[in-house]
């Protein structure tokens, strides 16, 4: 047996942003799928469905499963056991592709250290989706995250990241929970200035994804309802 089929895998599997999306998936992934022997997911429930979705034999009590939540020790610990025991493991984000605005980096730092060989696999990004289409600065940008729940802390923050973005001319790419998206949306409109670009990307991949550029300027004539939709906001200022 050669040293390299006794290395831990660890595959980065990418799942769908929504779940009638399968097509989004290459068809590489399930030969991922069937080398792994356990599996690290965000949310067990949907991650087993999206399996079941795109391979319908797979039997699921073959499989360990563990869920990361924050990656806390005892997680860590589960995991760096099955790598040192030369497992296959898959790490599943809840959308999107794991180690991306997910917990799952703090596994694959794990796997690094043990020497595991790591292996990204390409699918749907809803970061990257929606940068490419945005039309703004793709050469510079950064990704922030969820900006701050309080009001105060929050137009700080939107104002810090259009002075920043005029300054290095860099896209600024954010979410939000989905219940908060409109007041989102109306902070935005109502702090940054009138010439600066905002994409709003709902619903990527689905049938009703929708996706619009325009300056704040022209938002402000007429503010779509983000209720409870998955969106991705992209800033230049």
């Amino acid at each position: 047996m050669s040293e390299e089929n006794l290395v831990s895998k660890v595959f980065l599997i990418p799942t769908v942003l929504d779940e009638h999306a399968t097509h989004t998936i290459p068809s590489y992934i399930l030969d991922a799928v069937k080398q792994c022997k356990a599996f690290f997911v965000e949310n067990e429930r949907t991650a087993r469905r999206f399996l079941k979705s795109i391979w319908k034999e797979m039997v699921i009590d073959d499989y360990k499963w563990t869920t990361i939540h924050k990656a806390e020790s005892g997680v860590k610990n589960q995991f760096e056991n099955l790598v040192k025991q030369n497992v296959n493991i898959g790490i599943i984000s809840e959308a999107g592709c794991p180690g991306v605005a997910d917990p799952g980096q703090i596994l694959i730092a794990v796997a690094h250290k043990n020497n595991a060989t790591v292996i990204p696999l390409v699918g749907p990004n809803s970061i990257l989706l929606a940068l490419m289409a945005s039309g703004l600065n793709g050469q510079q940008f950064q990704f922030i995250g969820y900006l701050p729940i309080d009001n105060a802390e929050k137009t700080k923050t939107i104002k810090q990241l259009e002075s920043e973005s005029l300054k290095k001319n860099c896209t600024q790419i954010f979410i939000e929970t989905p219940y908060r998206n409109n007041q989102m949306l109306e902070t935005i409109v109502k702090i940054c200035g009138p010439e600066t670009g905002l994409c709003v990307a709902a619903e990527l991949t689905s049938e009703k994804e929708w996706i619009k550029t325009q300056t704040i300027k022209e938002w402000k004539k007429n503010l779509p309802d983000l209720h409870k939709k998955p969106v991705v906001f992209c800033l230049l200022g």
